[in-house]
């Protein structure tokens, strides 16, 4: 490190040109959450256009969505490797690259590719960065941050439902396209705006230091190993396992596998991936619904505007409950009931008639969806922590793929099949309740067994001396019975008729 960076503090700066950060973070994440459930909009023209069925078309923003999240290991091993601001512009491109070539397909399944692969992919580049950049510039804020750069889907979401409305009406589905992949590029400009932190540096290198000399220490050891060894093992078979080795270690570089055997993180991953198959088909068909009913074009789309407004207050704010110290400690807990209380509202989604309903519906679906929108990624970091963080998000969004990308499929199945749209509804409302309900029982076992666990680890650190008493008890017994053995007095009496002839001669 130069002499000008040796004073400076290398933990978070929690301000300054994070706040620069937090509004880059703002763009790209709302792109990435908004802009799979703003092309509902456009699904009932693009289902006549093409002649297909609910579950057809809903498989473009399911896959578009599995994707984004399906993609998150890669995205994360770019970002460990590259950095944040290369990989969110790089995203910018595929964004804009997808959906201007989606403005050209002439079947379904183009657009699945089009929209849904190459488009995904793109989000995908661009959510993970963000959140991680976050953690880096954020420690005592982070939850205010994390909540402020949530923000960033209801304010999109707010201003493309409308906005997508308009573009249909005056250039139909496929000039809309060509108009939203340039919107699209201004990912690329958010990305610009991730400065890497100068502690970053400090660390990798101090890192590669390490692991240099953990390289050297086990080269040295595997060449005492080689050379006490009685029997010599082919070199074919050696440099396979090398490489075997290498490869492993080159994985766990970028992707933390021994979190599967944390607690609070496999607790984390089973509830997520169950309310994942709940979470964004009721956003898909709320539009679709509405028009359904009889609702006109604009009113339906307005629904989505009215659940954005609600989100954009009750994610920042829901940051700042999270932060305070009531709430932080047991945060987990808030979590929980807000999945729950996601899904109640769409288990009562089915007893609003008429606008009015769906309105009042559309504000407390808000309400919940922000909340457990804020608080998706904070959760996470407090079970495992900054610096296994990037590994978490990457192996718990390709586990969410799946449950994401049957979410609103099954929904349109269901639709296709009873012909009502409030089976899907309560699909959803009932898989989230359980998943909530599941969370919460399962961190309350969580919390009770950590606390166990540093009650026993205060007790050992308090008596150390007992501990060390028995060790040594132990040793100078072992040595005792080694030296002064009866298997060992034949040897004694031998060495001693040695000394005796080595004197004679």
């Amino acid at each position: 490190a130069s002499p000008a960076n040796a004073g400076r503090a290398t933990g978070p700066p929690d301000g300054g040109w994070g706040w620069v950060v937090v509004f880059g973070a703002f763009i790209s994440i709302g792109f990435a959450y908004a802009f799979p459930k703003g092309l509902a909009i456009f699904f009932k023209e693009i289902q006549d256009f093409f002649g297909t069925s609910y579950s057809e078309i809903a498989w473009v923003s399911s896959i578009m969505l599995a994707t984004t999240y399906g993609a998150g290991p890669i995205s994360s091993i770019l970002v460990n490797r590259y950095g944040s601001r290369p990989v969110v512009i790089f995203g910018g491109l595929l964004c804009g690259i997808g959906m201007v070539s989606a403005a050209f397909c002439t079947s379904i399944l183009q657009l699945y590719i089009c929209v849904g692969f190459i488009t995904g992919f793109g989000l995908a580049l661009n959510l993970q960065p963000s959140v991680i950049i976050i953690g880096k510039y954020f420690l005592k804020r982070r939850p205010i941050a994390n909540g402020l750069a949530m923000a960033g889907s209801p304010v999109m979401l707010c201003t493309l439902a409308p906005l997508n409305q308009f573009l249909f009406d005056n250039f139909g589905w496929r000039g809309s396209f060509l108009i939203l992949g340039a919107i699209l590029l201004n990912c690329c400009v958010a990305g610009a705006l991730f400065r890497p932190i100068g502690a970053d540096t400090a660390s990798v290198k101090t890192q590669v230091t390490e692991e240099g000399k953990a390289a050297l220490k086990e080269d040295i050891t595997k060449d005492a190993m080689e050379m006490s060894s009685p029997t010599n093992v082919p070199t074919e078979t050696k440099t396979e396992e090398e490489g075997r080795k290498d490869c492993c270690e080159k994985i766990n570089q970028y992707l933390d596998f021994s979190l599967f055997k944390h607690r609070g993180f496999l607790i984390y991953l089973i509830g997520n991936v169950l309310m994942f198959l709940g979470f964004f088909a009721p956003i898909v068909f709320l539009a679709p619904y509405a028009k359904h009913i009889g609702i006109d074009e604009y009113s339906a789309a307005f629904l989505l505007s009215i659940l954005a407004i609600v989100d954009m207050v009750a994610r920042p704010t829901t940051g700042i409950i999270a932060n305070s110290k009531w709430v932080r400690p047991r945060i987990q807990y808030f979590f929980s009931f807000s999945i729950a209380f996601n899904g109640m509202c769409h288990l009562l989604c089915p007893l609003a008639s008429g606008y009015t309903g769906l309105v009042v519906y559309s504000i407390f679906f808000g309400l919940a969806f922000g909340m457990v929108c804020a608080m998706l990624f904070e959760t996470l970091m407090d079970l495992v922590g900054a610096a296994r963080f990037t590994s978490a998000v990457g192996l718990v969004t390709i586990a969410e793929c799946c449950t994401i990308l049957l979410g609103p499929p099954i929904g349109g199945t269901l639709i296709d099949t009873f012909g009502d749209y409030k089976y899907m509804f309560i699909k959803c409302g009932a898989v989230m309740v359980l998943a909530g309900t599941f969370l919460f029982i399962m961190n309350y076992y969580n919390y009770r067994m950590l606390a166990k666990e540093k009650k026993e680890r205060k007790a050992k650190e308090e008596d150390p001396k007992s501990v060390r008493t028995e060790n040594e008890g132990r040793n100078n017994w072992n040595k005792e019975t080694t030296q002064d053995g009866p298997e060992l007095e034949p040897l004694k009496e031998e060495r001693e008729g040695l000394k005796k002839d080595m004197n004679g001669t």
